[in-house]
């Protein structure tokens, strides 16, 4: 069977690399045929490469080829990924693809273009790299009412907090070997403020409560105000901190979904969760807790999930997978500033006194080097809004959410 690339960057020519590799074993996934890469789309030149003769910067040579009933989009963006895929589910290709921001800027129309063919547009590899995680929550955990999800979902912030931690290097300090090493861009802003994580959220959102959640719903705070002091005072609550994308059920119309810095306690399956890699917890009444752990990124993980979408669709040639989620409505992702209750991580410049004219019930946190004017502490549960009137007369250093997983 005949499939094509689009994208021929790091995860394309993995892509590229696993369906050669795996020659040998991807038939006998598919009854017997094989999979041949027949076409590569992509701008630049690659006049070394052994697969040159398979390169084309004409979209048409794929979508007028009918031999090639498969096609990994793997460019990223939404222009032009979005023209060229649609026009493949139309023409009765299936599509898969790694492209986060595509699926969750998009993913609505697509679905529905694939519907519509009798297509397939499968999106594993648009969340966690090379970790399993859109697959089980739609098969494996379908039978469970899905209470929460709880997500370390970007490599490289959680790279740098994990310096900070376990290094005491500050944030710039972590941020720079981070870029040294490869693993942040050179604008690091999408990584370090969250807005990788926000369009993962967006995904899981989508395919857990069934309606489309836009990256402009979710609530999103990254890492460049945590500092050294933070995670020292959190270290003595036996917690440490991460960016998490948390999602929530409220009712079948509501669910809250926000990207920001999390205080995790030391008990908790996320809080070993180190250096480049992510994890998925997602909450079920039935199941409990299960965590999803793996490479969150990477040129041969994330094809990995990209070619296992490719032999799914090779195996559902002419059949369509029931697969997707509904259009998304304005009120359906509330303000979870008013609606999830939780404790509160807070720095301040006051007094124990003023702190306790605040507050009925806070743990006091240390930490070495304490200023005497200076006040941390963990909150009683309640909501951000409650937060924010109890700490007007304070003056607030900094806040992060604790969370319950």
């Amino acid at each position: 069977m005949k499939v094509a690339v689009m994208g021929y960057g790091t995860v394309g020519s993995g892509v590229v690399e696993v369906i050669e590799t795996h020659s040998g074993i991807i038939p006998k996934k598919i009854g017997g045929e094989a999979l041949e890469v027949a076409r590569i789309l992509d701008l630049r030149d690659f006049p070394n490469d052994p697969h040159k003769d398979l390169f084309t910067k004409d979209f048409n040579d794929i979508l007028n080829d009918p031999e090639i009933k498969i096609v990994a989009e793997t460019m990223g963006g939404v222009n032009p990924a979005f023209d060229f895929t649609m026009k493949l589910l139309k023409s009765g290709k299936s599509v898969v693809t790694s492209n986060k921001e595509l699926v969750a800027q998009k993913g609505p129309e697509l679905l529905q273009a694939a519907e519509e063919s009798g297509t397939n547009y499968l999106i594993e590899a648009s969340v966690g790299g090379g970790i399993p995680i859109i697959r089980p929550l739609t098969q494996c955990l379908a039978a469970n009412h899905i209470e929460g999800i709880a997500g370390i979902l970007n490599g490289t912030t959680n790279f740098i907090l994990t310096m900070m931690i376990e290094k005491g290097m500050s944030f710039e300090d972590a941020l720079k070997i981070a870029q040294e090493k490869g693993y942040a861009e050179k604008d690091p802003t999408a990584d370090v403020e969250g807005h990788d994580a926000c369009r993962k959220v967006c995904i899981l959102a989508s395919l857990a409560f069934g309606k489309h959640v836009y990256p402009s719903q979710v609530a999103t705070e990254g890492i460049s105000n945590i500092t050294l002091e933070d995670v020292s005072y959190i270290n003595s609550a036996n917690g440490v901190i991460k960016l998490l994308g948390q999602i929530k059920y409220i009712n079948d119309d509501q669910i809250a979904a926000f990207v920001s810095p999390a205080v995790v306690y030391n008990g908790s399956q996320l809080a070993s969760v180190k250096d480049v890699f992510n994890a998925v917890l997602v909450r079920g009444d039935a199941v409990g807790d299960v965590c999803f752990y793996g490479p969150g990124a990477g040129k041969l993980p994330t094809a990995s999930a990209v070619v296992a979408d490719i032999i799914d669709c090779a195996k559902h040639t002419g059949r369509k997978k029931i697969f997707g989620w509904g259009a998304g409505e304005e009120d359906y992702v509330v303000d979870y500033k008013s609606a999830i209750k939780m404790p509160f991580y807070v720095r301040t410049k006051a007094t124990c006194n003023q702190v306790n004219a605040a507050f009925s019930d806070v743990k006091f946190l240390s930490r070495k080097g304490q200023p005497s004017d200076e006040v941390a502490f963990i909150t009683d549960i309640m909501t951000e809004n409650e937060l924010t009137e109890r700490l007007s007369s304070l003056e607030v250093i900094n806040i992060i959410k604790v969370t319950n997983y």
